[in-house]
């Protein structure tokens, strides 16, 4: 049988009430007991990194769960990290940067409800995670939820209470669980070396800008004294405003580039990624500025790369060559 170190770090999958609302309080051994199945699938080992909401969850959680897997990584066969659903997404996408070329499968999964309720989906959802991490092909970075196998760079949370939580945007599902079998749409049949590449640096100072009708462009002035990097939420296909003629954005954006920071255009569209080339909006910044753009790329995705990137360069060149370069089929239609 497979070895699988499960790493819990809390979420909905660990809670029970209190007076002030759900908050985890179950530990990584009781989650296991649930589901006794597992014991029919794989040797499992338990291990409780953290036991928070993951709203409380940021990137020095994420290097945790890093060092965690080097730590153990030639114990085992695979990895199943039970998270909370709110944030797993960015979780997923983070360590597919930060954990790179594993031959061993990392999974994440977690639920809507919590493992000690009646009427929960924790129980379907930890035993599919443990399934697939046991599966011969299995491989890399991957978020498990409702028999759903996406790829971490592709997943996000697209309902907040139904049980198929999460989506694979512009990217299909590499596979689907049913029953006691997993069945592979896609196969990542790459030849990978015996011990992935870690990384052990992320710069958190990257800003999330949602454009709405009328925004400020002075909010740049701010950003600039706190953030190295901006991601522009835009509208459509990717713009930026001029109202009235007037030229404040475009000159932000100037200001921006000029001082070494690193803008991000993408869009707030779920489907189908950004085109900055079709209208003058954002034709005219891109040729002008050669601003970054997400094209396919989930939010998610962009978020935690270019955190990963800024903690490996300065260097707009090798940015720019990084944030192109695709990284577990982050990004497909440059």
């Amino acid at each position: 049988m497979k070895k699988i170190l499960m790493i819990a770090t809390g979420g909905t999958i660990a809670s029970k009430p209190s007076k002030g609302g759900l908050i985890p309080q179950i530990s990584s051994d009781e989650i296991l007991a649930f589901v006794p199945e597992i014991a029919l699938v794989c040797e499992v080992d338990a291990l409780q990194l953290c036991n928070l909401d993951s709203t409380n969850l940021n990137y020095d959680h994420w290097l945790a769960m890093v060092d965690c897997i080097e730590t153990h990584y030639d114990e085992y066969d695979g990895f199943v990290i039970t998270h909370g659903t709110d944030t797993m997404a960015y979780s997923a996408a983070a360590l597919s940067y930060l954990i790179q070329n594993s031959r061993k499968p990392i999974v994440l999964t977690g639920s809507q409800k919590s493992i000690y309720m009646r009427d929960t989906d924790a129980r379907r959802n930890l035993h599919d995670a443990f399934l697939y991490a046991c599966d011969d092909r299995a491989c890399n970075v991957r978020l498990v939820f409702d028999g759903k196998v996406i790829l971490g760079t592709r997943a996000r949370k697209t309902r907040t209470k139904s049980f198929n939580a999460f989506s694979s945007i512009d990217h299909p599902e590499v596979a689907v669980i049913r029953g006691a079998s997993v069945l592979h749409y896609i196969l990542d049949n790459e030849p990978y070396p015996e011990h992935p590449t870690f990384f052990h640096a992320l710069d958190p100072n990257v800003f999330v800008l949602k454009l709405i009708p009328g925004i400020d462009a002075s909010i740049f002035s701010y950003l600039k004294e706190h953030y190295r990097a901006v991601i522009l939420e835009s509208f459509g296909v990717g713009g930026v405003p001029a109202y009235n003629g007037d030229a404040s954005f475009t000159e932000a954006i100037r200001d921006w580039i000029q001082s070494g920071r690193t803008l991000i255009v993408t869009t707030q569209v779920t489907y189908e990624g950004s085109d900055m080339s079709v209208y003058e909006v954002g034709h005219s910044i891109k040729t002008e500025f050669g601003v970054l753009e997400n094209y396919d790329m989930p939010l998610e995705a962009v978020v935690t790369k270019t955190m990963w990137i800024l903690g490996q360069t300065t260097d707009p060149i090798k940015i720019r060559e990084m944030f192109y370069t695709p990284v577990q089929k982050d990004i497909l239609c440059v």
